[in-house]
C-alpha cells in the first residue's frame, strides 16, 4: 500500500506517526516552556486532536497538524502563565581531576547560565535551546515553530547578545 493510499486513521499508521514526532514535539514544548507535565499533556491532547480529525489529514500534513495544535496550544499555555525553564541538576562526575575552586567556579557560572537562559523572551529560549540542546538546523527551527529562517537567525542573535549582557566573559 502506497503512502497516498493510506490513512492517518489506521491503527499502524497513527502509531507510526506516535513513534516519529512524540518525542520531537515534547522536546520542543519542554524548551518553549519548560514545564515537563504540561509538555507532555499538550503532545497527548496533540495527537487526541489528530485522531479525531485523522479522517480530513493527509498523511503528509499530519507532521505539520501536530506541530500547528502542540504550538497554538503553548501559546495559549504562554499567555496564561509565563513560566521560566527549569532546570535539574544533573550529577557530573564523582571523581574528577579539577580542584575545587574550579567546580565550584564551574557551577557558579552553569547556575548564571541558567539563569540567564531563564530571563531570555520565550521565543528567543525556544530557537537557542533547540538550536544548542536539539542541535537543530534554523531551517528545521523555522519549520517547527512555523516562521522564517530569517526570524530564527534574527531570535539567536538577540537571544546571545542577550547572554553575553547577562554573562560577561562568556
Amino acid at each position: 500500500m502506497s503512502e497516498n493510499t493510506k490513512s492517518v486513521c489506521e491503527e499502524k499508521v497513527y502509531e507510526q506517526l506516535y513513534r516519529d514526532h512524540a518525542e520531537k514535539i515534547y522536546f520542543y514544548l519542554y524548551y518553549k516552556f519548560g514545564d515537563s507535565e504540561k509538555a507532555r499533556d499538550i503532545v497527548q491532547d496533540s495527537f487526541a486532536k489528530l485522531w479525531i480529525n485523522c479522517s480530513k489529514i493527509v498523511i503528509k500534513a499530519a507532521k505539520s497538524f501536530l506541530y500547528k495544535v502542540a504550538n497554538n496550544s503553548s501559546i495559549n499555555e504562554l499567555r496564561q502563565q509565563k513560566s521560566f525553564l527549569k532546570y535539574q541538576n544533573t550529577n557530573q562526575k564523582t571523581i574528577t581531576n579539577e580542584s575545587p575552586e574550579y567546580q565550584m567556579e564551574e557551577k557558579e557560572f552553569m547556575e548564571r547560565l541558567n539563569i540567564a537562559i531563564g530571563n531570555l523572551k520565550s521565543r528567543q529560549r525556544e530557537v537557542f535551546l533547540m538550536s544548542r540542546m536539539e542541535k537543530k538546523t534554523y531551517k528545521e527551527i523555522a519549520e517547527i515553530s512555523g516562521i522564517t529562517v530569517k526570524a530564527v537567525e534574527k531570535r539567536m542573535q538577540l537571544a546571545l547578545l542577550n547572554l553575553r549582557k547577562s554573562i560577561p566573559n562568556l
